[in-house]
């Protein structure tokens, strides 16, 4: 491209000389040509006066003297010598015999020789019969006798006038080739300093924005250079900060935890952040596809086109797979009156609609627990004042021992709620210490044996004998043990038995209660440690249970940074198992 820019101008400075050159040749040629043609016709106009003055003075007879005359001038000028009488015949003339004068034909009609005799001299150029050329004539009148004329073939000056352009069209070609060295160095000049402002031209679209065109001259050129300098500074600081404010986008929008889709005014997708990615499970290449591709969630889809069309912003709540719950704030992006898409922000509210149903779930558990004996409280009691307490005294102390439990279940309701409420706090302060696993196993089997007793339970620990301890609360990991214990002592049938053991696990213990008790079904498992989930509400209420116990166990657990699990089988038993850090 340099080189083609340098031929190019070099090619505009021939033209432009060549076009010059053309111009003055034929200019010159026509000029001079022309002042060729009269100088000879005014040079054998004075030649013709010369021998008309000649012919007066020594033609005395004019047939007699008129051809000696004649033949001596034609031999001096070198010119076709004519005496022409008044009356227009032919008197002598040098370019024939003069027996063929006689024949020539009347010349008084000839341009020329009219003009002389009427005003003494005439001139005329046309085709000669006799010398088959063109002839230039000049005539001149000589007295009353008649009219010399002198002829002179243009051939001769049709050769002077192409040796005329044979000289100037040498010398334009010598100046050719003269502006063609001159052309080549002045373009050669003039684009080494263009090459200089394309060449930094080129490593500032490439992205050399520090690139400064060094051109010192104070031309056109010059002037451009700077103005590119100046650019190229303005570019630069411009990409800086388009860049660190691009850095800050995409931090913001890496940091959100809020999906980020942002589409044009067609509904393709021109930008989504990771959050939108992992909400709509989606890892391949999402920007410049429709979002109907991406999603054929009608409702998201609608509400796109809906804001797109009004223009105005617009909140929805959508169900995605998985059910995952979004509530999706949509606004209209307005440049300048123009719309030129939207932005929709994707807040994922599954927790909130979980805590929700939780909420509901729980007050609705805890209204159902307190409404059964809180109505047995209200009819005894009211059966008592009514007077049953003294009309039948075994009856009242009945109904008094029937309100003593429901009160009793009333508070140890309120007393697992208070746990609970503690533990999921995370205000529950734990006193961490070395705690024998075989010492609280045995406590805490104590504590149930009168209940085991009474269903005929075989309770045990197997120890394996490595003295295993555990970093822990005591109260808490008692209440813990006993909850499992209780439970399982509740749901086996008399003449089962209950086993307690522990084993290591890493850096962790872990401790299980296994029963030989009806089981749980497969389906009840993954709720179990749920608060007021029960699998067999009937049999649960009739044990006593609140439907807190494992729910608490959970948390408890939790908090010393352990898990809890269970395997069971229905109809063989379970195996609740939980761990804890080893000391």
């Amino acid at each position: 491209m340099k080189g083609s820019f340098r031929w190019k101008l070099m090619a505009s400075y021939l033209a432009l000389v060549l076009f010059l050159g053309a111009g003055l040749y034929l200019y010159l040629s026509g000029s001079l040509e022309r002042s060729m043609t009269r100088d000879t016709r005014e040079h054998l106009q004075d030649q013709a006066r010369v021998a008309s003055l000649m012919a007066l003075k020594e033609i005395r007879d004019l047939d007699r003297d008129a051809p000696v005359l004649t033949a001596s001038l034609a031999k001096a000028i070198r010119s076709r010598v004519t005496v022409i009488a008044r009356d227009g015949r032919v008197a002598a003339d040098s370019g024939l015999e003069s027996s063929q004068w006689s024949k020539l034909e009347n010349h008084g009609h000839r341009p020329e020789v009219m003009a002389a005799l009427r005003e003494g001299i005439g001139s005329a150029v046309r085709y000669s019969a006799t010398l088959h050329t063109d002839m230039l004539y000049v005539a001149a009148s000589f007295g009353d006798q008649g009219v010399i004329r002198l002829a002179l073939p243009l051939s001769e000056l049709e050769a002077a006038k192409a040796r005329l352009r044979k000289s100037l069209g040498a010398t334009l070609a010598v100046a050719l080739f003269a502006s063609l060295l001159f052309s080549y160095f002045l373009s050669n000049i003039n684009s080494r300093k263009l090459t200089k402002l394309a060449a930094g031209a080129n490593r500032i679209g490439h992205g050399e924005f520090g690139t400064r065109i060094a051109i010192s001259s104070n031309d056109e050129l010059g002037e451009l250079a700077r103005v590119m300098n100046e650019m190229s500074g303005k570019i630069r600081q411009q990409l800086e900060q388009i860049s660190s404010e691009k850095g800050r986008l995409d931090a913001i929008l890496e940091g959100m935890g809020e999906g980020v889709m942002v589409t044009d005014q067609d509904a393709v997708v021109t930008l989504v952040n990771p959050a939108f990615r992992a909400l709509f499970g989606t890892a391949e290449q999402v920007q410049g596809r429709p979002l109907l591709e991406i999603s054929r969630h009608p409702d998201l889809y609608a509400a796109c086109r809906e804001v797109l069309a009004e223009r105005r912003e617009r909140h929805q709540e959508i169900s995605l797979p998985g059910g995952r719950e979004t509530l999706v704030h949509w606004v209209p992006l307005l440049d300048e009156g123009e719309l030129s898409g939207a932005v929709a922000v994707f807040h994922d509210i599954s927790a909130l609609k979980r805590v929700e149903r939780i909420r509901r779930d729980f007050v609705a558990n805890v209204s159902h627990e307190l409404r059964t004996p809180v109505t047995v409280i209200k009819g005894y009691a009211e059966t008592l004042l009514s007077g049953a307490l003294a009309h039948d005294p075994a009856r009242g102390e009945r109904f008094l021992q029937i309100i003593l439990n429901h009160a009793e279940r009333l508070s140890g309701l309120v007393r697992d709620l208070l746990a609970l409420s503690e533990l999921e706090s995370g205000e529950v302060g734990l006193k961490p210490e070395k705690i024998a696993v075989a010492d609280a196993a045995r406590h805490a089997l104590l504590l149930v044996a009168q209940r085991g007793e009474e269903k005929k339970i075989g309770l045990s620990y197997l120890d394996d004998g490595e003295g295993l301890q555990v970093q822990a609360d005591r109260a808490r990991l008692e209440q813990v043990l006993i909850n499992l214990l209780d439970n399982a002592i509740k749901y086996s049938e008399a003449g089962g038995k209950v086993e307690l053991s522990a084993r290591p696990e890493g850096a962790l213990v872990r401790i299980s209660v296994r029963d030989s008790g009806i089981g749980i079904p497969e389906k009840d498992l993954p709720r179990l440690f749920e608060r007021f989930y029960r699998v067999d509400e009937a049999r649960s209420r009739d044990n006593g249970g609140t439907g807190l116990g494992l729910s608490i166990v959970k948390h408890i657990v939790q908090a010393h940074g352990g898990t809890v699990r269970v395997e069971s089988e229905p109809g063989q038993g379970s195996v609740f198992s939980f761990t804890l850090p080893a000391a």
